[in-house]
């Protein structure tokens, strides 16, 4: 079994024998983790985008056309885009808004290496408030009510309903093609699982996963009194 020397205060051999079996898989989960990775990141590029779609943007108070090829900064090929699920005249996600804010905090590090922008079929006004609200300064907010880009990766149905869905593009000598797009929410969970797709980007409950009590039987909300 694997053993190190650390100890920590007023445990007892039990708490000591369970840990050490838990360590042995926190190991394997992570060489899993970075399987999995590897596999992701040996796919072959997707299709090319179907068009260059527009998206309305907010920049310096004024509402712009933005290219979808105008996402990519000169010296960067990647692009993260978030699905975020904020429907015409409905209400933001507390699902997508957890998993945002978590994101903001993270932007001043991922902007150095890939682009990184939210996008929603809302209009740009009223996305671009909820991201005033919640201190989202630094992201990129985007409005697809325009064009069918929604439609086009499966953020949204035939009746208009919304999906969370993180994507990745990758530019090309060729053209800009997609390259990934979260699919755990496509199919149903296993018996006994949670059909949260995006786990694995989601700070909130690996945090709580650490805890005594676990995941709770709780969703986050836009709002706490």
């Amino acid at each position: 079994m694997t053993d190190h020397h650390k100890r920590f205060p007023g445990e007892d051999d039990d708490y000591r024998s369970c840990r050490l079996g838990l360590l042995e898989q926190e190991i394997k989960l992570r060489k899993k983790i970075e399987a999995v990775a590897k596999q992701r990141r040996q796919l072959p590029l997707g299709g090319k985008i179907p068009e260059n779609y527009t998206f309305d943007e907010i920049r310096d108070g004024l509402t712009v056309h933005t290219q979808f090829s105008d996402l990519f900064e000169a010296d960067k090929d990647t692009l993260l885009l978030y699905s975020f699920m904020f429907p015409p005249g409905g209400t933001p996600c507390p699902g997508c808004t957890s998993l945002t804010d978590s994101y903001h905090g993270d932007l001043v590090h991922l902007q150095q290496r890939v682009n990184f922008a939210a996008v929603a079929k809302t209009d740009i006004a009223t996305f671009r408030a909820w991201g005033q609200e919640r201190g989202w300064h630094n992201l990129r907010m985007l409005s697809s009510a325009g064009n069918s880009f929604n439609r086009d990766y499966h953020a949204e149905n035939e009746e208009g309903s919304q999906a969370p869905l993180m994507h990745v593009f990758k530019r090309t000598a060729k053209g800009i093609h997609h390259f990934y797009t979260t699919e755990l929410l496509f199919v149903p969970p296993e018996p006994g699982q949670h059909p949260r797709h995006a786990d694995c980007m989601w700070s909130l409950w690996n945090m709580l996963d650490l805890t005594p009590e676990g995941r709770p039987d709780w969703n986050p909300s836009l709002r706490y009194d």
